[in-house]
């Protein structure tokens, strides 16, 4: 899945595939995550938060299933 980079302390890059609506989370610590069932709208909404990582925190994390890679 091809990442785009975003302007966050704590996450590196964003992926999603709207076909699966799997969304993948790379953050700086090398570490990737694939999420599952995520809404376009919220994909969406992570990239242009104003805070990337707290919309991740407040809406994603513990919110789908979640791989580790």
């Amino acid at each position: 899945m091809r990442r785009r980079s975003v302007r966050s302390s704590a996450i590196a890059s964003v992926g999603y595939d709207p076909g699966t609506a799997v969304l993948e989370v790379e953050f700086h610590s090398a570490e990737v995550y694939r999420y599952f069932a995520v809404p376009p709208s919220v994909h969406r909404a992570l990239l242009e938060a104003p805070s990337v990582g707290r919309y991740f925190q407040e809406h994603i994390r513990d919110r789908y299933p979640v791989e580790h890679l």
